[in-house]
């Protein structure tokens, strides 16, 4: 914080206005806080919890603390992510934690902790701080001199209440703006669930089918066999099994596949479950074989639209058609379905619904887990409209979801400017450009014996004469029993 500070102000180090790591007082056996790295919050308005322990459980080797201190995570990356709060609400006013924090308490009771917090969650200590710290790559940690020779730009006691409550008066509406806009997202998937939902139940081009022209989907797809149908359709629409529209259903390769990888430039690509995602492939950790090895595997190369679904793991039913990205492709742990000609990108649509998903799932076979085999997605229930009725479908589709990946851009956008708006508004407060109407309106509360460094005086002063006093109690001689 090197930039010019207003009248009244001056500048500290954070060792004069704080004790960093203070010392505890012992409670007898009663019950304390307990405050492990996890429950420190993150944001700027988050509730520190604890767990209710007995002090003599956490007495020894703990970070102690009391109501009213500053906590902080010393250690990377919790540092970095400003896992920090002000203690506020402990069983008997004190506390234990997390060796990985500092504790910060100010030196005189009349000192603002609230500022002390907001110093302490600024872009700029954490830039800093982070910047200094030592120790090896994944156990990197702020050094406790960094602490204490941290400057901060210090306004008198009145002011730096007024700053607290105006903190928390602005920063409590960029919270609540922030919540509001986290909120989008799900609000946007859930869009999403239900327009696909309508998509493959016929609700989305009810409408449309009134007065339409279309082909029988029989007369399209005459080797579709009709099913028991797993959920209402429209009349025009068949029921039909997914293998009696497909050409073939087959499982890419099941088992080792590493011994066989190589680089990208001499490889070709092998999709595994992680690369299929819900109506799209990722390319993210995508692994390359051998050619060798992908001639030997004819069973599992793929062909631009056919419909993959992950056949075992934690993103099993995941689904997707394969897009033209690839001249040679080969899977493994995949169960694909090469569909008739005109059926892939209403099939794209249909995999994702959550209809479709839980026929899927319900399939499985196996353990608790269980998989998901080339019969469980040859038998698959499929609702198959009219050809004519498929491309309305998708068109719909796309149109829809592209609103809703515009709205999400822009909800992007704006939480990244409210996120950098609590940083913007603590650079102010430490300006005082957040009262400087209120420092105008109250000289007489910024001057002389109420300045800043009238205040640091005080607590040189105050903490000299407790040095005194210890000394004094030291040197004290012990009272001599008497004899009996």
């Amino acid at each position: 914080m090197s930039q010019v500070i207003p009248d009244g102000w001056a500048k500290a180090s954070l060792s004069e206005v704080v004790v960093v790591n203070p010392k505890h007082k012992d409670l007898d056996d009663q019950v304390a806080g307990f405050v492990p790295m996890a429950l420190a919050p993150t944001d700027f308005n988050g509730i520190l919890n604890y767990e209710e322990r007995q002090w003599d459980k956490i007495k020894k080797g703990y970070t102690h603390f009391a109501t009213g201190d500053v906590i902080f995570a010393k250690v990377t990356p919790c540092f970095e992510n400003g896992k920090a709060a002000i203690v506020k609400t402990l069983p008997n006013g004190i506390g234990a934690g997390s060796t990985e924090f500092y504790v910060l308490r100010p030196a005189i009771k009349d000192i603002s902790v609230d500022y002390i917090f907001s110093v302490i969650k600024s872009y700029d200590f954490l830039q800093t701080g982070a910047e200094n710290m030592t120790g090896a790559v994944g156990l990197r940690r702020v050094p406790k001199k960094f602490v204490e020779d941290y400057k901060i730009n210090l306004p008198p006691l009145a002011e730096q209440k007024v700053i607290a409550d105006k903190l928390d008066e602005l920063l409590a509406q960029v919270e609540s703006t922030k919540a509001r806009l986290d909120a989008i997202p799900v609000i946007l998937k859930s869009f999403r669930q239900s327009v696909l939902a309508a998509a493959v139940s016929g609700k989305l081009t009810e409408e449309w089918r009134k007065g339409a022209n279309y082909t029988s989907p029989k007369e399209t797809w005459p080797t579709s066999k009709p099913i028991v149908k797993a959920f209402e359709i429209p009349n025009s629409w068949l029921g039909v099994s997914l293998g009696s529209v497909s050409d073939r259903v087959s499982v890419g390769h099941v088992g080792k596949t590493t011994e066989f990888y190589t680089d990208e430039s001499s490889g070709v690509p092998l999709l595994r479950s992680q690369n299929v995602r819900p109506g799209k492939i990722s390319k993210k950790g995508l692994a390359f074989i051998t050619p060798e090895f992908h001639r030997a595997l004819k069973k599992s190369q793929l062909k631009a639209g056919d419909l993959l679904v992950v056949r075992v793991g934690a993103n099993r039913g995941d689904a997707c058609v394969l897009p033209e990205m690839f001249e040679q492709l080969n899977c493994a742990n995949i169960v694909f379905a090469r569909p008739l000609k005109g059926l892939s990108a209403y099939l794209n649509i249909y995999f994702q619904s959550p209809i479709s998903q839980s026929l899927l799932l319900g399939e499985s076979v196996g353990g608790a887990q269980g998989v998901i085999n080339t019969k469980s997605v040859e038998r698959t229930f499929l609702a198959l409209p009219s050809i004519e009725e498929q491309t309305e479908i998708v068109r719909r589709v796309e149109e829809l979801f592209a609103f809703a990946d515009k709205v999400e851009a822009q909800v992007n956008e704006a939480q990244t400017r409210v996120n950098n708006l609590t940083q913007s508004i603590l650079a102010k407060a430490f300006r005082g450009e957040l009262t400087a109407e209120w420092r105008a309106a109250n000289p007489a509360l910024i001057t002389g014996e109420n300045s800043a460094e009238a205040l640091l005086e005080r607590i040189k002063a105050e903490r000299e004469a407790l040095a005194l006093a210890a000394k004094a109690a030291k040197k004290k001689p012990r009272a001599k029993k008497a004899k009996a």
